[in-house]
């Protein structure tokens, strides 16, 4: 299909998807005046407590301050405010959480508290677990674009195998979109913002047989044509282009029964930037001997390329992109038994195509300075089937608990090319060879599992969990050859099968007491579990063939969740000790020049700190919220191979992408009211510390310390239910990088959205 083609299919679909919100908007225009009614009422009843914000951090429907886990909350209004749309945005709002950026969407990484698997491997699992809607995601990457319709996000940090499905020994993100409802409604967002990005959202809700069946249906459509320049062909590269629908329906045949069926499909394309350069030499870890490149110099100024901290040009002559499709569907049943029991039943499906298209060598042209070019394409086919089955009791007897069944199917296939060409610079010949690899892993979970809470009195319990485990894990790997012996970034020809099956087991221990209705205290330890791995990836050998050992963690954390001033402030606090056993993790590895990766059992690695979540609002007008969190994240013991270079000697060194500081605060200020409009400011400033970005520790690879300022000014008419927003993202302009890394002799990074300031307006219109 045509480049032209495409684009002209595209602009037709997000056309469509517009008038289609827009026209279905219209439906309910009769009841805006009932809405804004309520608005104003909203607006007239507002005091200085703060909101009870209620979550489901254990399964059932709590006071985010009487849940004894660490726990952030991300709102819908947030998202809108400061124009995060997807996961990695939304997320570092948190101070404890990172996210490892890719050039695809099979790359992604989340880390918790300096804990995350950092693999591409088929064959492993996340270490973070991404929950949508109650529905276990298999792979980070599954989750990664434009999330439509949020409500909010759940941030459970530390271990939560015991109730949470499937390997979440470092914790928890989960994604909650809305539910319908039998009120007559919706909304409309559109935003532009510069560096020509656009987004629109909506969605409509109502009751579709009056007492039985409600509806909803929302959309998305965005685009940005990116931040980094390709002076190969003079076009925008790391943008992006997404179309999405979520649909839900809501059945409530008795007051007993509650269903809800949910649909979403994704298509989202990004022509990447996989790397800027950022300098033409390396530095050596543990000698620091610093090592400038012959050629790199003068191949990037001959490609127009100035490499520095502020860069943002490449010169790629192939296309560099991503298209990555996502849907699935579910069914939630919710059933009332007699004695305030709860049977729930959520059912699942959910499908990924991942298609992935890279230019290896960063360089524009075949030159006796470039002698080598390689290009790669990726194929990722991946579904997953789960069923999980719960029984929660009713709370307020001596033992109040939730015991439940998991199962997960998720069967991938992966497709992988890669080709080399190489030129002889004293012939001038072309050699040209290339390998394919059809690979993919199969696992299957079983679990049984169950919490409960042991009230020894109204304000003193213990808290214990169990989840029993049974991995089954498979894989296949069919790699050919054009060369018998390798070639840069290519192995030989080499075929492989293998399975395992393992029982393991994820549990809590704890004590709660409420020193009153406003302070809650709490002491739990966890042991956090994470399934067997293969390294299953494009350049498999003999030697990724053994089964990697499960992930184990021991884990103890003593928290203070407390209100104080009539609810006025809320300070909640975390002290956190965890330690991790077969830590599984990528070592760098060589093929005939080229640098890859192969994830091993690296050995036992500890992260402890300290996490601080506050919020004030002690008068009416004015908001304020500061997160800081102390981490302390190291690998106390790496497991090197014998005669390995003294450079694998890494003991007591950072655990990549774990800042020792990191904090965020925000204001919201309502400026003017006259009752009807209203001028609200809001800003966000974050700041972490220097990171180390790879477990091999070379010093070129450390992100400096940088901070990120945010603003906004709102004008909002409550009686009509609109608001229009000007916003500015990075304002004093701060340069960093999502990931630092080496590459072909010098120092790469991957530019971030915010990388330098831009700004924008949006509207937002209920109906």
């Amino acid at each position: 299909m045509s480049s032209a083609n495409h684009n002209s299919r595209s602009i037709r679909a997000r056309g469509a998807l517009v008038a289609a919100l827009l026209a279905s908007s219209s439906l309910f225009g009769a009841h805006a005046a009932m809405a804004a009614g309520a608005a104003a009422a909203t607006a007239a009843d507002q005091t200085t407590t703060l909101e009870d914000l209620v979550v489901t951090a254990r399964l059932r429907s709590e006071s985010l301050q009487n849940v004894p886990v660490a726990v952030s909350v991300i709102t819908a209004a947030v998202a809108v405010q400061e124009n995060r749309n997807d996961i990695s945005d939304l997320i570092a709002i948190i101070p404890s959480v990172e996210f490892r950026s890719q050039p695809s969407n099979k790359d992604q990484d989340i880390l918790i508290r300096g804990l995350g698997t950092i693999t591409t491997s088929a064959g492993a699992e996340p270490t973070v677990s991404t929950v949508i809607d109650g529905v276990v995601l298999a792979r980070p990457g599954q989750m990664v674009s434009d999330i439509i319709d949020l409500d909010h996000i759940e941030v459970l940090r530390g271990p939560q195998g015991t109730l949470f499905g499937k390997n979440a020994s470092a914790g928890v993100i989960s994604i909650v979109t809305k539910d319908p409802t039998p009120t007559p409604g919706g909304f409309l967002d559109a935003s532009y913002y510069t560096g020509n990005e656009y987004r629109v959202s909506g969605a409509v809700n109502g009751e579709l047989i009056k007492d039985v069946l409600s509806g909803r249906l929302s959309g998305v459509t965005s685009s940005f044509e990116g931040n980094v320049r390709n002076n190969f062909n003079g076009s925008h590269v790391n943008g992006y282009n997404t179309q999405g629908l979520r649909g839900k329906l809501l059945w409530t045949p008795n007051k007993d029964l509650r269903v809800v069926f949910g649909a979403d499909y994704m298509y989202t394309t990004q022509d990447i930037s996989p790397a800027v350069f950022l300098g033409t030499y390396n530095i050596a870890y543990p000698t620091n001997v610093r090592t400038n490149s012959v050629n790199l110099p003068t191949i990037l100024a001959n490609a127009g390329i100035t490499p520095s901290f502020s860069n943002t040009h490449v010169s790629l002559n192939s296309p560099y992109d991503d298209r990555d499709l996502t849907s699935g569907a579910y069914v939630q049943a919710d059933y009332s038994l007699p004695g305030g029991f709860t049977l729930t039943s959520i059912s699942a499906y959910r499908y990924w195509r991942n298609v992935q298209r890279g230019d290896l060598d960063l360089f524009p042209s075949l030159t006796a300075l470039t002698p080598t070019q390689q290009i790669d394409l990726g194929h990722v086919w991946e579904k997953q089937y789960s069923e999980e089955i719960r029984l929660a009791s009713p709370k307020g007897n001596f033992i109040d608990y939730v015991l439940g069944a998991y199962y997960l199917h998720a069967p991938d296939k992966e497709n992988y090319r890669r080709d080399v060409t190489q030129l002889n610079a004293t012939t001038g010949a072309l050699t040209q060879n290339f390998g394919f690899n059809s690979f993919g892993a199969t696992t299957t979970n079983y679990s049984g599992f169950g919490e409960a809470n042991i009230n020894f009195t109204k304000n003193f319990r213990a808290i214990a969990g169990l989840r029993l485990v049974h991995d089954d894990l498979s894989f296949y790997t069919n790699r050919t050859s054009t060369s018998p012996t390798a070639v840069p970034g290519v192995q030989p020809a080499f075929a492989a099968t293998g399975s395992v099956g393992v029982n393991g087991y994820a549990d809590r221990l704890g004590l709660q007491y409420d020193v009153n209705d406003d302070v809650h205290t709490y002491f739990t330890y966890s042991r956090g579990y994470k399934g067997p791995a293969y390294n299953v990836f494009f350049n498999m050998t003999a030697l990724q063939t053994n089964q990697l050992r499960p992930e184990t963690s021991n884990a103890y954390e003593l928290g203070l969740k407390s209100r104080f001033f009539d609810r006025r402030l809320q300070f909640d606090a975390a002290i956190f000790d965890d330690t991790v056993s077969n830590y599984q993790a990528n070592e760098p590895d060589l093929v005939a020049g080229t640098v890859v990766t192969r994830l091993i059992n690296a050995g036992q690695v500890s992260t402890r700190g300290v996490e601080i979540d506050a919020v004030g609002k002690f008068i009416d007008n004015l908001t304020l919220t500061a997160d800081y969190t102390y981490l302390d994240a190291k690998i106390d013991n790496f497991n090197c191979p014998p005669g390995s270079a003294i450079s694998c000697q890494v003991n007591g060194k950072p655990l990549p992408f774990a800042p020792r500081n990191k904090f965020s605060v925000r204001a919201d200020y309502t400026a003017w009211t006259n009752g009807r409009y209203e001028v609200g400011l809001k800003t966000d400033y974050s700041w972490q510390s220097k990171q180390q970005d790879s477990l091999a520790q070379t010093p070129d690879t450390i992100q400096p310390a940088y901070g990120v300022w945010n603003g906004s000014i709102v004008l909002t008419d409550r009686q009509s239910d609109w608001d229009a927003r000007l916003v500015v993202k990075n304002i004093t302009n701060e340069h960093y990088y999502l990931v630092i890394g080496e590459a072909n002799g010098g120092i790469v990074g991957t530019v971030p959205r915010d990388f330098s300031r831009y700004a924008g307006v949006s509207i937002h219109k209920n109906f």
